[in-house]
């Protein structure tokens, strides 16, 4: 009786193990990762960092993230900022020279951060992802701050960062409606007193149907050309459509009183064709038409109050 009794818990043991194994492989991982050298430098001030060198850091993250790919486990890759993690540690009381610490802070940024899923990618292609996405949620956020900070039209009564929203919207789908069929990039730019502010926006449409956009993508588009409208800055809107059989086409507008004036070809040709930092000359690309802007004809939503 004793036997059989000890068999039963062995096979209880092992069918609980499996069952833990299973388990363990459905529920998806995070890894909160130090892209730069002067971030992971900020960590090692803490004694329960044990790493001493960026590069073979990333030699055992990246390991680590085949690994659990090899595990079938889903694993995704957020940004780990030393500045916001001495942050959160201040506000919730954790002690930040802790595993624990590090752990609960990368479950706070895989909650509302930028992450990216690891799906075998090197890092020298996930790195630069990572970050792109984490500057778009800053310029996102700080875009939406402006505007909702902006409170209430003192002649009409509305809220001007909502106007500037429904206005930003209005003319970014009449640009799509004139732009045609093609696959479109269009850039935005808007300057604020702190910042300029940046929005890309990819979209494809073909001859029969509206232009494809990603929501997330145009939600931050239209933010920050709101911003532009809601504060009356200089900004600017710039279009390249590409087509099958045919030179990419770039257009240019300008963002005056809450409408896109179109730029002339040589004022997108001197726009696209100079450094932005130095103010250099640089080269026309081949097989790039250089256009004026066209007409969008967005009369409404009315852009002031």
């Amino acid at each position: 009786m004793a036997q059989t009794r000890n068999n039963r818990a062995t096979v209880r043991g092992r069918t609980g193990t499996t069952m833990r194994r299973t388990l363990r492989r459905e529920a998806p991982s995070t890894i909160g990762l130090l892209t730069d050298e002067q971030d992971f430098a900020a960590m090692r001030r803490y004694r329960t960092f044990t790493f001493d060198d960026h590069s073979v850091y990333l030699q055992q993250v990246e390991g680590l993230l085949r690994a659990l790919a090899a595990q079938g486990m889903h694993t995704t890759v957020a940004l780990f900022d030393p500045e916001e993690y001495a942050e959160f540690c201040a506000e919730t009381g954790i002690a930040p020279d802790s595993p624990s610490g590090r752990s609960r802070f990368t479950a706070e940024v895989a909650a509302c951060g930028a992450t990216v899923a690891y799906t075998g990618q090197p890092l020298d292609t996930l790195i630069p992802l990572l970050v792109s996405r984490a500057v778009r949620q800053a310029t996102w956020e700080y875009a939406t701050m402006l505007l909702s900070g902006l409170g209430d039209c003192a002649d009409c009564g509305q809220d001007v960062g909502r106007a500037a929203f429904d206005r930003a919207s209005h003319l970014l789908l009449r640009t799509l409606e004139a732009a045609g069929p093609g696959t479109h990039h269009l850039v935005c730019s808007t300057p604020t007193e702190n910042e300029q502010l940046l929005a890309a926006l990819h979209t494809e449409r073909d001859t029969t149907g509206p232009a494809h956009l990603d929501s997330g993508e145009g939600a931050e588009f239209v933010t920050v050309l709101a911003v532009g409208i809601a504060l009356e800055s200089h900004g600017g809107v710039v279009l390249r459509t590409s087509a099958p059989g045919a030179p990419d086409r770039v257009h240019g507008w300008r963002l005056t009183g809450g409408s896109l004036v179109p730029l002339t070809a040589g004022e997108v040709f001197s726009a696209y064709c100079t450094d932005a930092d130095t103010g250099e000359p640089v080269s026309p690309e081949s097989g790039v038409e250089y256009c004026a802007g066209f007409d969008v004809g967005a009369d409404e939503p009315e852009a002031h109050h």
